[in-house]
């Protein structure tokens, strides 16, 4: 015979298996309820599968009646029967925790959000806005970045192409490493011969000598000018005597001799050439003698020899006019007399001691000219493998890549700036009140605060589409430690463009505004500020100074203002 529970459990299972199909509609799962037993919620709970635990199914008034001694299954079954529950019914508690979210959040919403109401009411009352005036030294800076450095490396290259008589052998020991190169420095000793500093853009790019002309020689003439030798017209880029002059003075204080020419015998040249114009001016100088000569006329006594004839056959006629007797005679021996003094006085026929004398001259000519060549063909000149023209003088020597007996075929050195210099970049507006000569100040980045004095040696405007001027500073003489400490930063350089003397009233630009008649004026707080229309106020015109950081030099004209006043500057 089974029990009532055996009863039970056979009626839940045939229930079961005839319910293959979910439910899908309320009149089903009402007909299915009708049918079934009763069941609590624990009996749903521990005994059911996961698939038939659905809200429908959960008799929540039954579970309340059942025993105590029916329902109470172990802990564990318990833990597992909720879990159960938990995952049959994920949606539902999903849906749950949303809402207990949104409640949580208009509750923090309601709390901490104010209604525009509710800000307009706690709001300060409205006052005037102050700032006070004050005493002390103004200035007006502009600052910038910097990066310190020496200036750029530049690899150093002899033209050795022009060289005569053998290779480009290194016959001196070059510089050492950290050697200043300087003007007048000998860089090199290439074939015995100097290569000497100049400063300059251009590189040497052919020999330089009498008659030629270009930029290259004019930055020669301007360089040697700027050290004190005498080139002549510095603006002419003609190599003149002048110029030459310059550069055998130049050689001299090198300590070398003038390079000799390439044109064998140049200063033999000029020893002939002198020899055939002294020829020359002989030749002329007795040309000109014999000239002279064949034109003289007859000498004093041969003159008076001459007139006497005249005279005495003047008078032998006359006497035979008287006598009558010789008259013919006399007649003849007059005009004989008269025809011999004519032709001593006429002009001679010195033709041909003219044509010599000119072409003497022009022999001479020629012998001044090829003298005049032969002198500037041995004038001190100067080929380009002599001379190294070098930027932003002195360089110091970084790297050397030949050594003494070497053939030069490359890049001797690399020469770098020798001394640090600062270069930065300043807006427009900025670089417009920058000045060469300038002073400035900057500080060591993260060091204790000691400022550097430095002057601008050079300010560039922008070129092409940037608008940033280049500003090239140099700071005063610094300790080796402290050029190893600055070198390769980035510092924060101030320069003043403009100061008061000495210290000034001063207050926030905003302070000042425009009277009636376009006279400046402040207005001064009497009594509290944040009394706003109520409080008490005084106008005190002022004349305006120095404007700077905000602020702006104010001297009172009429009215008083001291330090520490309160001047308005808004509400």
């Amino acid at each position: 015979m089974n029990t009532p529970d055996e009863n039970d459990e056979r009626t839940n299972d045939h229930h079961e298996n005839d319910r293959t199909e979910p439910i899908t509609s309320r009149a089903e799962l009402a007909r299915i309820q009708d049918a079934t037993p009763t069941t609590t919620f624990s009996e749903l709970l521990y005994d059911a599968p996961d698939d038939d635990i659905r809200l429908e199914n959960l008799d929540l008034a039954g579970d309340a009646d059942a025993p105590d001694e029916e329902s109470a299954p172990t802990e564990s079954s318990r833990v597992s029967g909720w879990g159960r529950v938990l995952r049959g019914n994920r949606t539902l508690w999903i849906v749950a925790a949303s809402a207990v979210v949104c409640l949580v959040a208009g509750l923090l919403v309601g709390r901490f959000v104010l209604t525009p109401e509710d800000a307009s009411a706690d709001a300060p009352d409205p006052g005037l806005v102050t700032a006070p005036v004050e005493f002390g030294e103004l200035t007006n800076d502009v600052t910038l970045r910097a990066d310190v450095g020496y200036a750029d490396a530049v690899d150093v290259k002899i033209d050795t192409s022009g060289l005569s008589g053998g290779a480009a052998v290194v016959t001196m020991a070059p510089p050492a490493v950290g050697t200043v190169l300087n003007p007048l420095s000998v860089a090199l000793e290439v074939a015995g011969r100097p290569v000497i500093v100049l400063p300059g853009e251009l590189p040497a790019y052919r020999t330089m000598k009498f008659g030629t002309s270009g930029p290259d020689v004019l930055q020669l003439k301007q360089a040697l000018a700027g050290l004190g030798f005498g080139v002549g017209d510095v603006k002419s880029n003609l190599y003149d005597q002048a110029t030459a002059d310059a550069v055998g003075a130049m050689y001299a204080k090198a300590g070398y001799p003038v390079p000799k020419s390439d044109e064998e015998g140049a200063e033999d040249a000029v020893a002939v050439a002198e020899k055939a114009v002294r020829t020359a001016q002989d030749t002329v100088t007795s040309n000109e003698q014999a000239l002279a000569k064949a034109g003289e006329g007859p000498k004093g006594s041969e003159l008076i020899d001459l007139n006497g004839a005249v005279t005495i056959a003047e008078a032998e006629l006359a006497a035979a006019q008287k006598s009558g007797e010789g008259l013919q005679q006399a007649q003849v021996n007059l005009e004989k007399a008269r025809a011999e003094r004519d032709e001593a006085l006429a002009p001679k026929n010195t033709s041909a001691e003219q044509a010599t004398l000119d072409s003497s001259r022009e022999d001479l000519t020629a012998a001044e000219k090829d003298l005049e060549e032969a002198r500037q063909n041995a004038l001190p000149f100067l080929p380009a493998s002599e001379v190294l023209f070098l930027t932003e003088l002195p360089r110091r020597v970084d790297e050397v890549k030949v050594k003494r007996g070497a053939v030069l075929s490359d890049a001797a050195m690399t020469v770098s700036g020798a001394t640090i210099r600062l270069t930065g970049a300043a807006a427009e507006a900025d670089g417009a009140l920058l000045k060469k000569g300038g002073e400035a100040t900057f500080e060591l980045t993260g060091g204790d605060g000691t400022e550097f004095h430095a002057v601008i040696a050079a300010v560039a405007k922008g070129e092409g589409e940037s608008s940033r001027w280049t500003v090239i500073l140099e700071p005063d003489p610094l300790k080796p430690e402290q050029i190893e400490a600055l070198k390769g930063q980035n510092v924060r350089v101030k320069v003043p463009v403009g100061k008061t003397e000495g210290e000034v009233l001063s207050v926030p630009l905003a302070a000042v505004t425009a009277g009636p008649g376009g006279e400046s004026r402040v207005e001064v707080v009497d009594s509290d500020p944040r009394e706003g229309d109520e409080a008490k106020t005084h106008i005190v015109v002022v004349e305006t100074g120095l404007a700077a950081k905000g602020a702006v030099e104010v001297t009172p004209v009429e009215g008083e203002l001291d330090k520490g006043d309160l001047v308005v500057i808004g509400e």
